[in-house]
């Protein structure tokens, strides 16, 4: 098998590996906030708090260990570490069935950070093997796996909490995992061809020293903060919005509907976005994207029914679903074959720091100034990261001028 087909095979392998990943971490995420109710008798604010804590702390050890992933990837292979990430997930979420208290859940949802990279690490274990000219493609590609898993997660585990219960969703939920981590088994892991001058190997210090000369690439990383920021802010407390609109009914269900509508615009336009970044500029149509996303965005603070709510979250979707795959394909043109576990791991982290920071600002928005504060500041996050975005374009574009 030679390396364009085992390229292939190996897309197919990780499609299928992200879609079981980002459906078991969506199944649980619609109810972590009901979860929580579960553990005693909380008034709202205190579990609207928790759930944005409990949340987020999953991204406070992922944003510490993003890096050192990447850079054990560089050295030794990302394989390994996919393999390592999935059954550490599986390992931890299958615990979250018996805990009994908000700390138990708090503790086991900390551990499970050091694991969390299996999707950023899959992104960074295809676009290694992508030619440049066709990374954008191949990474959206990749990217609607976990989008589609995403997108039936929710509901899936909206029903299965509705019928079966919370614990026992959680234990389900990890089997999916762990066959995650059996099916990276089966890839075969290689790189494409290092360009002329491209060293085998680069200190953390070379890496750094690579993103600060280049001042686009840093605003590109820096960026990935923000945009995580605006759109986990919401995710924590979505159900608790559900419910305020919906009424208690099947709150599961409903919040995971939610929860998977922005994955349908997502599907739809990802592979897309990839495409069309490949042809007319990465750094172009990352502007485009943010500023897309934050005005659709916007009209949340209003809505007063769930479809209302749904049809934004898809128009969202679509927006913001091309924003990984292209900022990857432009972090894969920038950065030397040999270094982008490290350069991505920075990215991972973060993001991951946004991650931190947008359920915790979202669950204190909720709680002083209401739901619709939460999509205000959303949009002027997004449409804030696409100004300081089109500034370094313009400020800087004879280092952008080759990816058009």
């Amino acid at each position: 098998m030679n390396k364009q087909e085992s390229a292939k095979r190996n897309l197919l392998i990780m499609w299928f590996a992200n879609f079981f990943v980002a459906g078991s971490m969506t199944m649980v995420m619609p109810f972590i906030s009901l979860y929580i109710e579960t553990f005693g008798d909380f008034s709202e604010k205190y579990v609207q708090h928790w759930s944005g804590i409990t949340f987020g702390i999953t991204f406070v050890s992922a944003f510490l260990f993003s890096p050192v992933w990447g850079k054990i990837g560089d050295c030794y292979g990302r394989k390994k570490i996919l393999i390592i990430s999935g059954l550490g997930m599986a390992v931890s979420i299958f615990l979250m069935g018996f805990v009994h208290s908000v700390w138990q859940l708090f503790l086991l949802r900390f551990f499970m950070g050091f694991f969390s990279g299996f999707i950023p690490m899959s992104q960074a274990f295809i676009s290694t093997q992508t030619p440049k000219e066709i990374a954008g493609r191949v990474l959206g590609t990749l990217q609607t796996g976990s989008i589609t898993g995403s997108l039936l997660g929710p509901m899936l585990g909206g029903i299965l909490a509705d019928t079966l219960g919370y614990a026992t969703t959680f234990k389900w939920t990890s089997i999916s995992i762990f066959i995650s981590a059996m099916l990276v088994i089966a890839t075969k892991e290689f790189l494409v061809e290092p360009t002329k001058g491209t060293k085998s190997h680069y200190s953390s210090k070379e890496v750094i020293k690579h993103i600060l000369r280049n001042p686009v690439l840093l605003t590109v990383l820096l960026i990935s903060s923000l945009v995580q920021i605006a759109h986990f802010s919401i995710q924590p407390i979505l159900s608790l919005f559900v419910s305020d609109l919906h009424g208690p009914n099947n709150v599961a269900f409903y919040s995971g509907i939610a929860f998977s509508a922005a994955g349908i615009g997502n599907l739809l336009m990802s592979r897309n976005w990839g495409k069309i970044a490949d042809k007319y500029g990465y750094i172009k149509i990352l502007v485009i994207l943010l500023f897309s996303a934050g005005i659709v965005y916007l009209p949340g603070a209003i809505v007063t029914s769930l479809w209302q709510l749904v049809i934004i979250r898809i128009a969202l979707g679509v927006t913001i679903g091309g924003i990984i795959p292209v900022r990857i394909a432009y972090i894969r043109q920038e950065a030397p074959i040999t270094m982008q576990g490290e350069v991505l791991g920075y990215n991972n982290s973060l993001r991951f720091l946004g991650n931190i920071i947008g359920p915790m600002l979202g669950g204190f928005l909720s709680g002083y100034f209401g739901f619709s504060a939460v999509f205000i500041s959303t949009s002027a996050l997004l449409i804030m990261s696409g100004l300081i975005l089109l500034v370094s374009l313009l400020r800087h574009p004879k280092l952008v001028k080759h990816t058009a």
